[in-house]
């Protein structure tokens, strides 16, 4: 993951471009975990903050109106520190 797959604050053209808010919505409580994306995911974080640690130990923080893009065979640990909600999609 590189940073620019992280767009802060993601701006309001995109979310209708992408039809975001039509998107599923997946929340969860603070908490930690281990995710392998098997398909590409693109979310919008709508509430709460995180930090993604990658398998070669780079962090990255993502709150509140950020555009994240997780690429297909991604790993990574989620450390949830304020509930999270966000729209997201999988595949192309």
């Amino acid at each position: 993951m590189v940073k620019g797959l992280i767009k802060s604050p993601c701006n309001a053209s995109l979310i209708i471009q992408y039809g975001i808010k039509n998107w599923p919505v997946w929340e969860c409580a603070p908490s930690t975990f281990f995710c392998n994306y098997y398909e590409k995911e693109i979310c919008l974080i709508i509430k709460g903050e995180a930090y993604i640690k990658t398998e070669a130990g780079e962090s990255y923080f993502i709150r509140s109106g950020d555009l994240v893009e997780f690429p297909e065979g991604f790993s990574c640990e989620w450390q949830i520190i304020k509930s999270i909600k966000k729209h997201f999609r999988l595949g192309d």
